[in-house]
């Protein structure tokens, strides 16, 4: 059973080595990953999917419980404890939702079909994208927000992967904030990628990137909860002006006004 995940500091793109000589992610913990375009996050989160092992570019080593991971984690894809969903992902299987979720739940519980498991999949997806999904839809015709939702939902709530890696999911139009309460109800690690201030706010810790390194770990402070709840507060506002502008409304100078 996994309780930890360890980064091993390697070295940037310039040689230089990382900054901090080591991150342990436990189970429970939702961290973010945050840095310019080009800073090296995606390698990074590359590096924790690899098991690297001194192996990459960038020689970082990941342990899994303090120890290098077992090869079959490597070699195995159905023994690969971590998901990966990414902002380019889409289905290439055309199957309706429900039997996609059904043929999943039957492989994840041994025992056949679960009804309950998919339907508390389902629920959890259609409380981050605002286009409901209705199960009788194919997996082709979803859209990008609804693809990344259900993803999350199935990795969430289905898959048993204890880790979970999202690269800039905030780009699908999902609710954020929602689904940072609904992932701290599972106890797995959740690790984001992102240029979202709401997202690193409600993580519990942040890893900053710069040239391809690690070059800090912060905390959360207490500070910084009290100015997420600001944070908050303004992405709503905008999340409501854009729905209005996706409705087909006009918007007037003394509604955003109202809400900024």
């Amino acid at each position: 059973m996994i309780e930890t995940i360890s980064i091993v500091a390697g070295y940037g793109r310039c040689g230089r080595p990382d900054a901090v000589e080591r991150i342990d992610m436990s189970m429970g913990q939702l961290i973010s990953v945050v840095g310019p375009t080009g800073s090296g996050k995606t390698t990074l989160i590359n590096d924790i999917e690899l098991f690297a092992n001194r192996d990459t570019p960038s020689r970082r080593r990941i342990l899994i419980n303090g120890a290098p991971a077992p090869r079959e984690f490597r070699n195995n894809p159905a023994r690969n404890p971590i998901a990966l969903i990414t902002q380019h992902t889409t289905f290439l299987s055309d199957m309706p939702v429900r039997r996609f979720l059904m043929a999943h739940s039957s492989v994840r519980s041994g025992t056949g079909e679960d009804p309950e498991l998919v339907a508390e999949t389902i629920d959890f997806a259609n409380q981050l994208t605002g286009e409901p999904i209705d199960l009788a839809s194919r997996m082709t015709e979803l859209s990008g927000g609804q693809t990344r939702a259900l993803l999350i939902a199935d990795a969430t709530v289905i898959c048993s992967t204890p880790v979970v890696l999202l690269d800039e999911v905030e780009n699908a139009g999902i609710n954020r904030t929602r689904a940072m309460q609904l992932l701290r109800r599972h106890r797995k690690i959740f690790i984001f990628v992102t240029h979202d201030p709401r997202i690193a706010l409600l993580s519990d810790y942040r890893i900053i990137m710069q040239q391809g390194r690690i070059v800090q770990k912060f905390e959360t402070s207490a500070e910084e909860q009290t100015a997420s709840r600001y944070v908050n507060r303004l992405d709503e506002s905008l999340t409501y002006l854009r729905e209005r502008l996706r409705q087909g409304h006009r918007l007037i100078a003394r509604e955003i006004q109202e809400v900024a």
